[in-house]
Parts: structure tokens; C-alpha cells; sequence
């Protein structure tokens, strides 16, 4: 089933007549118990997990959910700010997957371009991250615009989040969807052509003015 974002997506105008409900929360999010939890980190699901595992449908808590390619330049520039967010955020939970390995739900959620950012609540995808500066501070904005939930003031980029658990380094690969548009793309020119070409001589008048 195709999910709509839009439908749950706050109200534009960004709410500037009323400064009360510019400050509430868009996302009223269940905050998870945190207590004997030492290590904040990011979960990578491998490509046998699925992302609905991980997803509690008969819960309100919240998590921010990354699509990435390890050969994307942008998703490895945007790599050890995603990887932070554990410990800006402890109380919500974040994951990242390869939307390569998940075509089908790439596909689910629209997913059209990497990285990708989505605020889920349950099962429900709720807002979309779409700025173009992708960095600590911008995600961590984001986060408090929809959620209302601050972020831990002493929170840096360090250089563990530079090694992972996201990988910041590009790593070879093929852009399978890529290569698919321009093969379809190429397939479509050539049979144009060759179709264009059967109809000229179809119509009358246009054989005898090759002929000339």
C-alpha cells in the first residue's frame, strides 16, 4: 500500500499569525524510557530485516528514519551529523537503510531521491525532512519543529561519527535505478525513431520526394 505523506504533513503558512501554536509540537511524540540505556546509537538494517520490524504500530513513540546509498556523496556527507542524533535525541529512536536493498519500500514511501528523511510515529510517516544543508543543527531544528522535543545541548559531531555506524566514506557500487532510466531511455529514442520512420513512408506523396 502506496503511504501518503502529504495527508499528515503540518500546515503551511508556517503558523505565523498565532505565535501559540507555532510553538506547539506537530508531532506529539511518546518519548521512550531511556533508563539503563548507556549507548545511544543509530540501528543500519541489513537487507534482510524489514523496516516495519522496528516500527510499533500500537505505539505514539517516534523515529527518524534515513534512505541512503553507501556510493551517494550526499548520504555520506550527511553521515556523521545522522550519526550524532542518538545522543542529541535519546529519547526517540533512529534508523537508516539502504534504499537500494529496499526498493520496495523506497517505493512505499516515495522515496524518489537519496538521502531521505522521515519522521515516522507508530507505522506512520509524518513529515519529511527537505532541506538542502543537512547538518547537526538543521536536523536537530527539524526534530524540535515537528516534535517540540529539544535536543541535548552538548551534542558535537565527533570524530567517532565520522567512522559510523553510518558509513561516510563513498564505497563503489553500481546505481542500478539509474542505469535502468537510461537503458529504458535509450530503448524509447531508438523505437521512436524506427517507428517515426515506418509511418513517413506510410504517407502519400512522401516516397516519391525521397526519390527526387
Amino acid at each position: 500500500e502506496q503511504a501518503v505523506l502529504e495527508t499528515v504533513l503540518p500546515a503551511p503558512a508556517e503558523e505565523s499569525n498565532s505565535t501559540d501554536s507555532a510553538k506547539a509540537p506537530k508531532v506529539n511524540c511518546e518519548e521512550r524510557n531511556i533508563t539503563g540505556i548507556d549507548r545511544f546509537t543509530l540501528h543500519i538494517l541489513n537487507v534482510s530485516q524489514d523496516l516495519m520490524e522496528f516500527l510499533n504500530p500500537n505505539s505514539s513513540d517516534c523515529t527518524l528514519v534515513l534512505f541512503y546509498t553507501p556510493w551517494c556523496r550526499f548520504s555520506a556527507s550527511l553521515a556523521p551529523h545522522f550519526n550524532s542524533l542518538p545522543r542529541a535525541f535519546p529519547t526517540l529512536r533512529f534508523l537508516a537503510l539502504d534504499a537500494s536493498q529496499h526498493s520496495s519500500l523506497s517505493t512505499r514511501f516515495g522515496t524518489v531521491a537519496v538521502p531521505n528523511i522521515l519522521l515516522f510515529q507508530g507505522v506512520k510517516p509524518m513529515a519529511r525532512f527537505n532541506h538542502t544543508d543537512r547538518t547537526l543543527e538543521t536536523l536537530k531544528d527539524f526534530i524540535f519543529n515537528q516534535t517540540g522535543i529539544e535536543a541535548k545541548s552538548d551534542v558535537a559531531v565527533t570524530e567517532e561519527d565520522w567512522e559510523g555506524p553510518l558509513p561516510s566514506v563513498l564505497t563503489k557500487g553500481i546505481d542500478w535505478l539509474l542505469l535502468f532510466s537510461l537503458l529504458f531511455l535509450a530503448s524509447f529514442v531508438m523505437y521512436a525513431t524506427v517507428r517515426t520512420e515506418s509511418i513517413r513512408w506510410l504517407i502519400p506523396g512522401q516516397e516519391h520526394e525521397h526519390q527526387e
